[in-house]
């Protein structure tokens, strides 16, 4: 039985959300083109398990959500986070971001510190180098050409910036990742297209998040094609008293190669500060 997500009106927009679970509350946000969902595989249920409240949504551009096609900022997208937590009545709460979400975790402990118990940034990023920026590049022209990849490609490429290569190079995992990836599919939606533009022509904000005070913990992913492991320690670097974390055998999906050790970093945070 699919049950339909709680809709809140919230920042001039639709934001679709689970809320589960009981205890301090930890609200989740996931990276571009990904539904909120996906933290429903391994953390969500680890984090209800020991006794969190666990918050996770569609950011704007993921549809049940607005997609808000005309375009948005990283702004309005931190501005949705913070009036989420305000009409759940969640805050402060820790707030757990990955990739995009991480990027938007990070200017919302600048932007809003009072809803912050604490903060933690996974695959993280301060600033896009050149391999990043040409593959954002590639992506957002891709679209706008309407070039679909032939399945098969598509699932390997995404699977190779995305997955460690001790999960690729075992034969079996491999397919199975490849089958994952490819029942998937590809997006195509204008709400995630507007997504991509946020990424042309990214500030460099290290040194920006020197003024975060939040506690904060940083994790990187050793095998981390799409973000790698440099860029999220330089975040931790520029955050006073942030801690960091790398996790081995893991790729841009880490969360999802090695739950059991993300989330044995999570808890372990969580526990220490929401006590």
């Amino acid at each position: 039985m699919v049950v339909a997500p709680k809709i809140a009106a919230v920042n001039g927009i639709s934001i679709a959300y689970d809320d589960a679970g009981s205890g301090p509350p930890v609200v989740m946000v996931m990276g571009t083109g990904s539904p909120g969902r996906v933290w429903k595989a391994h953390q969500q249920p680890a984090l209800v398990r020991a006794g969190y409240r666990v918050v996770t949504f569609d950011n704007r551009g993921v549809a049940p959500s607005s997609e808000c096609v005309e375009g948005f900022t990283i702004d309005d997208m931190v501005a949705d986070t913070a009036a989420l937590i305000e009409f759940l009545g969640a805050g402060p709460a820790a707030v757990i971001g990955t990739s995009l979400g991480a990027r938007i975790t990070q200017e919302l402990a600048l932007a809003r510190p009072d809803l912050l118990r604490c903060a933690v940034m996974v695959a993280t990023y301060g600033r896009n180098g050149p391999l990043q920026e040409s593959i954002a590049a590639g992506e957002r022209e891709l679209f706008d050409r309407n070039i679909e990849l032939p399945a098969p490609y598509y699932a390997a490429v995404t699977a190779h910036l995305n997955l460690s290569r001790h999960t690729l190079d075992d034969d079996d995992s491999a397919r199975d990742w490849l089958d994952i990836i490819g029942f998937s599919g590809q997006t195509r939606s204008k709400g995630v297209r507007a997504q991509l533009e946020l990424h042309a022509g990214e500030a460099d904000r290290r040194a920006a998040y020197r003024a975060i005070t939040v506690p904060s913990l940083v994790i990187g992913f050793t095998d981390d094609r799409t973000l790698p492991p440099h860029l999220a320690r330089e975040v931790a670097d520029a955050i006073p008293g942030a801690q960091y974390r790398e996790v081995a055998r893991a790729g841009h999906y880490g969360y999802l190669e090695q739950p059991d050790e993300v989330n044995r970093h999570l808890l372990e945070f969580l526990r220490a500060q929401l006590r």
